[in-house]
């Protein structure tokens, strides 16, 4: 008999890792179905998604987009709903079999609730949810049985490198970082980076916000957060190790002093696939790492003092409570402001740190709590870029 298809929706099929998501699906050979694709504001993309997959439902979160879209060459039996609110119902039908939730930054913690409240399983890619909600997040998927599997290549590489031993045999985790565009940059050179610079980032094709956040190294401070509770890890089993090529996703080091490593090509359609296809392995649909050819791996410690980002993050993880809701706003708001010209490069970290440093910290706050941090410190780092 051949296999029935699993039923995949996509929340932010547009951005960076919904497309990808989109291809792996088409080249599933009818392994995968998208039952829904959802967008905020890009229609015309989204449109033409629906044109080539037809799923049941597409959702559209802006409703003046919606509005604004022609829609005259929506597939026949592709229903369009409007509103954020039509997520929760989607992604509860009975029909799904996993939900991917590919939207950048906090706007994408509804999707990720919903769905786990559901009882769904869910491809994380969206990092800022277990930033913002680790403990709430988790709790909330073993309270209705859902399952987080992770998509980012870093965490998708640790959770393959785990399946080598049990729990207790886990010394530590080592996350790569390929060290962004300014890895060899002074701290002089640093202040002066550029906008135009700053989005050149030497390995991956990103959106704008998280090539910043490599930039930076934020994004690997979310990371480190995202691992303490994803993987039930504490700080400091977490670390960080520079990897230029981006060939090694990260390594798990065992307690007998075994290390091992995922490796592949830095293509993100491999850990949305190995996500999707899960407890399984399909054939796969990137380009293979080319062992007839020489190569070299270089690893290298990570500089504290040039990217402080890395130390806020180990601090946040280490904290919990309010501290990622109120590090992830902060930092959406400042790299919206660089984006902008409105702040410098150099004064994103810093920006980040004094918002942290000046809230009123929490340790067990509900979701509702978490979202008052979330609009504080939002509020905050305006006033610090205005200031």
């Amino acid at each position: 008999m051949p296999e029935r298809p699993k039923n995949v929706v996509v929340l932010g099929s547009t951005g960076s890792i919904g497309r990808s998501t989109v291809e792996v699906i088409s080249g599933s050979c009818g392994g995968l179905r998208a039952y829904a694709l959802s967008a905020h504001g890009n229609t015309q993309v989204l449109l033409e998604q629906a044109k080539k997959l037809r799923p049941r439902h597409i959702i559209v979160t802006d409703s003046r987009a919606a509005a604004h879209q022609d829609w005259s060459e929506l597939p026949p039996g592709v229903n369009l709903l409007i509103g954020a609110e039509a997520i929760a119902d989607v992604v509860a039908s009975p029909e799904v079999g996993i939900v991917v939730s590919a939207v950048v930054g906090s706007a994408g913690l509804h999707g990720t609730w919903a769905a786990l409240a559901a009882g769904k399983t869910v491809a994380l890619a969206n990092k800022e949810s277990l930033v913002i909600g680790g403990a709430l997040i988790t709790q909330l998927a073993r309270n209705h049985g859902a399952a987080i599997l992770p998509v980012d290549s870093e965490h998708s590489a640790v959770f393959q490198a785990l399946q080598a031993g049990r729990a207790d045999e886990v010394h530590r985790v080592i996350l790569t970082a390929s060290g962004g565009p300014f890895r060899t940059f002074s701290r002089e050179q640093l202040e002066s980076v550029t906008v135009a610079e700053a989005l050149e980032h030497p390995t991956w094709d990103m959106g704008r916000k998280i090539t910043i956040d490599s930039a930076t190294l934020m994004n690997k401070a979310l990371e480190i957060i995202e691992a303490r509770w994803l993987f039930d890890l504490r700080p400091d089993q977490i670390g960080v190790v520079i990897h230029p090529q981006s060939i090694v996703h990260s390594l798990v080091e065992f307690i007998d002093g075994s290390v091992i490593a995922q490796m592949s090509v830095p293509d993100m359609k491999l850990p949305i696939q190995y996500a999707l296809s899960w407890p399984e392995r399909k054939q796969g649909l990137v380009q293979r790492l080319n062992w007839e050819q020489a190569m070299r791996l270089d690893f290298e410690p990570p500089d504290f003092e040039r990217f402080s980002a890395l130390r806020l993050g180990l601090e946040v993880a280490e904290a919990g409570g309010t501290a990622g809701a109120v590090l992830n706003a902060a930092n959406e708001a400042a790299v919206e402001a660089f984006l902008g010209g409105a702040l410098a490069f150099r004064d994103i970290v810093p920006l980040v740190h004094d918002v942290l440093k000046h809230h009123d910290f929490d340790p067990n706050p509900t979701l509702d709590q978490l979202l008052a941090a979330d609009r504080w410190a939002r509020q905050e780092a305006l006033r610090w870029v205005s200031a």
